[in-house]
Parts: C-alpha cells; structure tokens; sequence
C-alpha cells in the first residue's frame, strides 16, 4: 500500500548525510586532491608524445571505432535503466520511456558539464514539468546515485581486492592500501542488499517523511546493471587499448580514474583521466597509444553521446511544451 507520504529510499537519505560530510572537508580535501592530481598531469606532460597520440588516432580502424562506439551508446542506454529502477521504487507514474529518456539525456550533460547540471539541474527541470514535486525527484535521483556507486564498488571492489592494479611508486602510499579500500567495497555492497533483505518493508519516519529500503531483488538489480555498465565502460577502453592489456586491467585503471574525477573539480575531469592512465600504464603500452586511446575514448563516449543527449532534451521539453496543462495523466501513463 502506497503511504501518505512518498516512500524515501534510505540509500537517498544516507547519500544526504554522507554529502553533509563531505561539505564540511570538501574546503581543504578537494584542493588538495586537485593539486596531486595536477602535479601528476605536469609530471607527465612533459613525457606525453603526442605526435604519437595523434599517429595512434590515425591508425584506428573504422570497425574498431564503431565497435567501441556500439559499446559505448550501449553503457548511456543501460544508465537509463538506473531512473526506471527508481520509478519503481518510489512509484511515480511519469511514463518508463520518459524516465528512461531524461536519465540519458541527464547522463550525457553530466559527463561533460558536471553532476550539477546534468545530474541534478537538468533532471529537476525536466521530472518537474513531467509532474513531480521536489521531494520524489531528489529519490530517485538518489538511488539512481546510489545504484551507479553501488556497482562501481562491487565491480572496482572486487579488482582491487584481486590486486589487479597497483599503486604508482610516487602515490607514497603501501601496496596494500587499494586492496583494503576494495575490501571495503565490497563490504558496503553486500551489505546494502542485506540490509534490503533484512529490514524489507520496514519504515523510519525522518522530519516527517518516510524511509523504505528497496526490495531485496531491487538491490540485486542496481547491482548487476550499475556494474553491467562499467564493464561495458572498460570495454570501450579495453578496444581502444588494442587488447594490448588484460581487460581486468584496463577496466581496474578506467575505475580508479573515474572516481579520482568525481572528486577533483574539474569540469569532465578534463586531464585527470589522462593522468591516471599515464601513471598507471606508465612502461607497459607508450605514452603515445595511451594518449590516443584515451582522447579516442573521450570523443566516443562523452563528446559523441553529448550530441544525442542534445537531441533527446530538445524532444522532452518540446513533449512537455506539448502537453502542458494536460495533467501528467495523459503524458505519464
């Protein structure tokens, strides 16, 4: 039975509480991580060869780009399913492939612009002339944050904790501390569906609103396709690398990069990508390739997307134009 007030996942309300915190740390820990990182890139810079790069670019096969493109248009349409997940939590009647179209058209100006416009901003704008007030679109863009990190640390858990990867000796950190940080993951995640299983219909009352964690299955689900989607992620890269490298690698470098460009403020991560990759990969491929990958990688899954999610954000405030003042009854079946 449907309460009087909107269920609110309790994977919403802990992302609140954990962004609270981050807040008040955000002043010193993002500089700080920001100018690592960008001492890292300088570091490198001088080494990239980017004649190399280019030559690398060149030397793309056209069926191998459009491998990687296929796969690459297949991870934004399986991030869409992320929002559907949350519709059926929370219950909200805008239509699947409305809330399916707003997560990818979101999902793409979030790449390139930042959480802020595409993740938020963008999605407010767009649920809220779809008919939902404020409160049922910050759940489900909670648990669709939470589904995307959800995987992420079940996936990058599990390399890390295998030690696919290693820490670069200028990182000044022991060997061990990725597998603990993969260890902890994985902990997270399991324990996110048994806490599904075990509190499963239960409610908190927070300031008035609802807490209810979603069904066991539901958890299972934003598991499997939250970590579905960045292996197709690695898959892109792992094509792009030429096979050179085993794909747990490859999928294990592009994890530690993306969660390094979530926390350093830089729009799209514009060079921290390219710094961790050159770290990392550092005398297994050369510079050059790694580069040309890399730049090849940003054209096909961030540049080329923005393109459609342009497309599809026209088309649903063009929609919603269209049937405005007709009541989310006949557009939101």
């Amino acid at each position: 039975m449907l309460s009087d007030s909107p269920p609110v996942p309790v994977a919403s309300s802990l992302w609140a509480s954990l962004h609270a915190a981050w807040q008040r740390i955000r002043r010193w820990a993002v500089p700080v991580l920001g100018l690592l990182v960008l001492a890292l890139l300088l570091s490198r810079a001088h080494q990239i060869d980017w004649a190399g790069a280019w030559a690398a670019l060149k030397r793309y096969p056209l069926q191998l780009l459009l491998a990687a493109w296929a796969l690459a248009t297949l991870s934004h349409a399986l991030y869409g399913c992320f929002d559907l997940i949350g519709r059926g939590h929370v219950r909200h009647r805008v239509a699947r492939w409305r809330t399916w179209a707003i997560a990818v058209s979101s999902y793409a100006f979030n790449l390139n612009l930042g959480s802020l416009v595409g993740g938020v901003a963008m999605r407010a704008r767009l649920y809220a002339r779809a008919g939902l007030d404020e409160a049922t679109v910050a759940q489900v863009v909670g648990l669709s944050l939470a589904t995307n990190w959800l995987g992420y640390g079940l996936l990058a858990g599990s390399l890390f904790t295998a030690g696919v990867i290693t820490l670069p000796t200028k990182a000044f950190l022991p060997d061990w501390t990725l597998r603990a940080v993969g260890v902890l993951m994985l902990a997270l995640a399991a324990g996110y569906v048994l806490a599904c299983a075990k509190w499963r219909g239960r409610e908190w009352s927070i300031r008035g609103r609802r807490l209810q964690l979603p069904s066991p299955g539901r958890a299972i689900a934003q598991l499997a396709f939250s970590a579905a989607n960045w292996a197709l992620m690695g898959g892109v890269m792992y094509l792009l690398l030429g096979e050179r490298l085993p794909y747990g690698q490859t999928l294990a470098v592009l994890m530690a990069a993306s969660v390094v460009g979530v926390v350093t403020p830089i729009p799209a991560g514009l060079g921290v990508l390219e710094a961790v990759y050159l770290a990392l990969l550092s005398g297994r491929l050369g510079n050059g390739e790694v580069m040309g990958a890399v730049l090849a990688y940003r054209a096909l899954y961030y540049l080329l997307p923005l393109v459609g999610g342009i497309g599809l954000y026209l088309m649903l405030e063009r929609y919603a134009a269209k049937h405005e003042g007709v009541g989310g009854a006949k557009g939101n079946q």
